[in-house]
């Protein structure tokens, strides 16, 4: 069973940047989609980008598109997201999440299939 453990959150002021970790165990990563989500205080789940090397896919949001970047590290097993430019709509809970399947064929707006959740890290913009 695939297990995932998200870090790199923090407070930072708007225009900076962060990098969060996804940390994984316990499975081969290569067999899976990986997403990140976040959800911020009062509000739904929001889907950010997804990846998908087995079909050569990456989406963002929207609302990220060009300032965020997703990425693997097969040799340390750790899916990253930089996060540049944030502003203080980011703020929110990052969540990782993974799935087996055709996932990631589209920008991120269900999480429909990633039955694998982080325990999230917090991410905060503020002056």
């Amino acid at each position: 069973q695939l297990q995932l453990v998200e870090s790199g959150g923090g407070l930072v002021q708007p225009g900076g940047s962060l990098r969060l970790s996804c940390q994984t165990s316990g499975a081969n990563l290569n067999y899976y989609a990986v997403a990140w989500f976040r959800q911020a205080p009062g509000k739904g789940r929001e889907g950010v980008s997804c990846i998908n090397r087995n079909y050569g896919t990456t989406y963002y949001s929207e609302s990220v598109e060009g300032r965020f970047t997703i990425s693997i590290d097969t040799a340390k097993s750790t899916v990253y997201l930089q996060m540049n430019n944030l502003n203080p709509e980011d703020t929110a809970v990052y969540y990782c999440t993974a799935g087996i399947g055709y996932l990631c064929d589209s920008r991120p707006t269900s999480s429909y299939g990633y039955d694998v959740w982080g325990q999230g890290t917090q991410v905060t913009v503020s002056s």
